[in-house]
């Protein structure tokens, strides 16, 4: 005899919507998670990065095994990119290098403010607006770039924020070498019209790039740089790029502290100069800050700076605090071209000019005047070919006591002649 046993509507209407769910959906679908690239570890598993990051929902994580993978990313949503480390046979590998696909990079951005081509390594944009970096390496070797354009980047952030740490970013440079394309930039953010970016750039290495190592433009920008390591080329020759360690430029504002800034050179100082630090028409007094750096093997390593081809002064309210500054080659150790700045317990050695050049140079251009009220107090300076302090003729109010000397052939002076004097209130070549 059979029994036919009937379940309840309810109970099949739910388990036939389980099934439903299953079948349909992964754990990708449901909220934020963490998958990985490459087989080191237990995870949802995919074998590109561009792939991981396009199938993960905003908030995920995608860990990277160790390896090397050519790739030109694009990130539009918040998102965190992790290089993890394996252990096989006692041996541990932690190096995750993303380089460029094999026919080189092409464009994938246009620069909000020049409108010219971008090609970036890793571009995050909006609507991303948290994207975390952590623990890679960004290698342009191979990028195919051979000419003026694209502009060639590392990596780019349009519109978003985020942090990247634990970083090395290298080799953003044009093959063959440069002519004279002031183009190759290690680290670089810009916020449109109507957007706001955060970035911070922590514990990071860039190097061997062709024009800046990290930069961050434009008002509504707000760059945090801390405890990185920048190295420029060295002499860069004629024609060539004037490099730049660290620049906030065009509105800018932000933080400049523990770097180690070095080696930006150009190799003509009466067309240009580079400089380790560059704060180049930022932010009207808004509190940036420029403090606890190491920078020196160039020519200017901290350079505060106004083109102010409107008429207005721009970057004024610098606070540029307790540095170490050494070999100036060309010109001076901190050159402030802007006014109502504090300059204050720097340690300045080896200076090719002056400690400290309060300088009328910039206002000249444009009818106005710099090198005004500031605060250049508490500083030493030790040995410096011209003088500790150089107050350009017509510069006031400035207050330049007490400072402390050593070796210094005068220890305020209003004028120098022991460096090129080709410079014009053009000095400088920001990454634009």
């Amino acid at each position: 005899m059979h029994v036919l046993v009937r379940q309840p509507r309810a109970v099949l209407t739910v388990l036939s919507l389980a099934v439903f769910v299953c079948a349909c959906l992964s754990p990708l679908d449901l909220s934020a998670a963490t998958v990985v690239v490459g087989t080191c570890r237990n995870l949802v598993t995919f074998s590109t990065i561009q792939a991981a990051i396009n199938a993960s929902p905003s908030g995920s994580t995608v860990d990277i095994c160790p390896g090397t993978y050519s790739e030109q990313l694009t990130i539009n949503k918040s998102i965190t990119l992790n290089g993890v480390s394996l252990t096989t046979g006692g041996v541990t590998s932690d190096a995750v290098i993303i380089v460029p696909p094999s026919g080189g990079l092409i464009q994938n951005a246009t620069d909000v403010d020049t409108g010219n081509p971008i090609a970036a390594q890793i571009f995050v944009q909006n609507p991303a607006t948290t994207v975390n970096l952590t623990n890679l390496t960004v290698d342009g070797t191979g990028n195919g770039i051979a000419a003026c354009t694209p502009d060639l980047q590392g990596i780019l952030y349009q519109n978003a924020s985020g942090t990247i740490n634990h970083v090395a970013v290298r080799n953003q440079t044009p093959a063959p070498a440069d002519g004279g394309c002031q183009i190759g930039e290690g680290i670089y953010v810009q916020t449109g019209t109507g957007f706001a970016s955060t970035v911070t750039v922590e514990n990071s290495s860039v190097h061997n790039y062709n024009k800046n190592g990290i930069t961050g433009n434009d008002a509504n920008t707000t760059l945090i740089a801390t405890g990185n390591y920048v190295q420029g080329a060295g002499v860069v020759p004629v024609p060539g790029a004037a490099q730049n360690g660290i620049q906030l430029g065009f509105g800018a504002k932000g933080t400049i502290k523990g770097n180690t800034v070095i080696d930006n050179i150009y190799g003509d100082a009466t067309i240009a100069a580079s400089a380790d630090i560059l704060l180049y028409d930022t932010a009207e007094s808004s509190g940036i800050l420029v403090s606890a750096n190491t920078a020196g093997n160039s020519q200017i390593p901290i350079a505060l700076y106004t083109l102010g081809d409107d008429g207005s002064n721009f970057g004024d309210g610098v606070s540029v605090t307790n540095n170490k500054i050494f070999g100036t080659s060309v010109y001076d150790a901190i050159d402030v071209c802007t006014n109502n700045n504090t300059v204050t317990g720097n340690t300045i050695f080896n200076s090719a000019e002056s400690g400290v050049h309060l300088d009328a140079s910039c206002g000249a251009f444009f009818g106005g005047q710099t090198g005004n009220s500031n605060s250049v107090t508490g500083n030493t300076v030790l040995e410096s070919a011209c003088a500790g302090i150089l107050a350009d003729a017509g510069t006031t109010g400035n207050t330049t006591t007490p400072d402390t000397y050593f070796t210094v052939p005068t220890t305020i002076a209003s004028s120098c002649s022991v460096a090129p004097r080709g410079k014009t209130a053009h000095k400088y070549s920001p990454a634009r």
